[in-house]
């Protein structure tokens, strides 16, 4: 009769040779690399996007809140260029509050299939109003009618207010393309820093930062 495996007791022991890094993973040459971050980034999202990687868009949002203590969430990339990356969420949700409040936020990028992570930081800016509406008028409907229910990280009575107020937003948008939450709101991190992180297996990972200056880019490796 064959042993039966030990039942793991602790998370230590539940982890424990869960496989990391696993290749074959995407190569990286951290000294052929442009001037400024914003092309190698879209370089990356580009095989990305072509090798399949699970949301490529979707990038971890750090902000601060009143307490001082750092939060985090999963939001999608909406647009990105030299001048920062840009993303959607409502003014009075509790990022929208607070960025306003503090107006830096750090990004993170994890495409786990190249072994590759991107981390910006920097000040935020709020996009023009126009700008904001437009995204949101280009939205699918549903994702039009979950903006419009609002009430986003408010605390929930009974989840069975959700249907109901989902259909009736669904039924709102879906009658009025032009329809446009008043609070949905574009904010662009302009970072200062931009790393760009490549996985290895064997733990010799590569790491390349990109810092601003007040007219170029700087570029230096880091340690692993």
């Amino acid at each position: 009769m064959a042993a039966t495996a030990p039942v793991p007791t602790t998370v230590r022991e539940l982890l424990f040779g869960v496989p990391m890094l696993a290749p074959p993973l995407a190569s990286f040459d951290p000294l052929a690399v442009p001037d400024a971050p914003f092309p190698l980034f879209l370089d990356w999202l580009r095989q990305a996007v072509a090798e399949r990687v699970s949301e490529p868009h979707a990038m971890t949002l750090a902000t601060v809140g009143e307490d001082g203590c750092p939060d985090l969430r999963i939001v999608a990339l909406r647009d990105a260029n030299p001048g920062g990356w840009t993303f959607a969420t409502g003014a009075h949700s509790a990022k929208g509050r607070q960025l306003t409040a503090r107006p830096q936020a750090a990004l993170g990028f994890h495409w786990r299939e190249q072994g590759r992570q991107i981390r910006l930081r920097g000040p935020v800016l709020r996009v023009d109003a126009a700008l904001a509406a437009a995204d949101f008028r280009s939205r699918p409907v549903t994702s039009r009618a979950a903006n419009l229910v609002g009430h986003q990280s408010e605390p929930l009575a009974d989840p069975a207010l959700v249907p109901a107020a989902f259909a009736e937003a669904l039924a709102r948008a879906a009658a009025d393309p032009e329809l446009v939450d008043p609070e949905h709101s574009l904010f662009t991190v302009r970072p200062t820093s931009v790393e760009f992180w490549q996985g290895d297996p064997g733990r010799g990972h590569t790491r390349l930062r990109y810092t601003a200056g007040a007219d170029t880019w700087s570029r230096e490796l880091l340690w692993p």
